[in-house]
């Protein structure tokens, strides 16, 4: 089934399915009513919603996410937060690791904890819905774009049968050791797409090192223009153009560049 939103045929990477995934990750923060209403009209007859909440001192009140599946398609969706509510967490650099899927590498350990705490739900909603042979997706913004990283890498490495066919993540931050990464990388090979706005901060943290980005980047510059990398020269030039002193004060272009919607504005530009 092909909707004006996603093409649930598509095997492979284009502007078009990551504009398609763009919406799936920024339908992470609805309500369920509304999920489920927008899963419909997109061709997915069936939704499972996922959630777990945490207790003081956890940074993070909750993790919510969301599984979406047709007879050809099946794609999880994880919700994000605001980059302000990250900024402590993300920067501690004494937060210390994790070992990583099925031990392979390290990861930061709060996103361990997210994920540990609604992976269950997802595996389940998995496992009912791959009934068709139906393609795997993996989508988030923020922090949800590192639990979807962290999600298909812990899919691939537990059960490499069941390996997405793609991962598409927005503002996605630091998550892994370079161990974890240069596995993912190889494992992920163009399956992985990490997108990156221009200024936004989050992709910035935690600190180098321990934490380390997998590859697979596209790079959106200052026009709104999506690249397959970031230019070292004219990439740091036209990161430059929006840079202000704090990067977490409200009107900052770190901030406004990390948002779902300027994304997707993009996304739409390149069309």
């Amino acid at each position: 089934m092909t909707t004006s939103v996603i093409d649930h045929h598509t095997k492979s990477y284009s502007l078009g399915h990551a504009l398609g995934m763009a919406r799936a990750a920024d339908l992470a923060y609805k309500d369920e009513k509304t999920i489920d209403a927008t899963a419909r009209t997109w061709g997915f007859d069936r939704v499972r919603h996922h959630e777990t909440t945490f207790q003081p001192p956890f940074p993070l009140e909750d993790t919510q996410a969301y599984t979406m599946a047709s007879d050809t398609m099946i794609v999880t969706a994880f919700r994000g937060t605001e980059p302000t509510n990250l900024r402590d967490w993300l920067s501690d650099a004494t937060t210390p690791p994790s070992p990583g899927p099925n031990h392979t590498g390290y990861i930061h350990y709060g996103f361990g904890i997210a994920l540990d705490s609604i992976w269950p739900q997802v595996r389940a909603a998995l496992d009912e819905f791959h009934d068709n042979g139906q393609t795997l997706w993996f989508s988030g913004h923020s922090l949800g774009g590192a639990l979807a990283m962290l999600a298909a890498a812990r899919l691939h490495f537990e059960e490499p049968r069941l390996t997405a066919d793609g991962v598409y993540t927005f503002g996605q931050p630091r998550t892994c050791d370079p161990t974890l990464a240069q596995e993912y990388n190889s494992a992920f090979t163009d399956r992985m797409y990490r997108f990156v706005n221009n200024n936004d901060i989050v992709p910035q943290l935690p600190p180098e090192p321990p934490f380390h980005h997998v590859t697979a980047l596209r790079y959106i510059d200052s026009h709104g223009k999506v690249h397959d990398s970031m230019p070292l020269v004219g990439g740091l030039v036209d990161r430059a153009r929006g840079y202000t002193a704090d990067p977490f004060a409200p009107a900052s272009d770190g901030v406004r560049d990390h948002f779902m919607a300027a994304y997707i504005k993009a996304l739409e530009k390149n069309q």
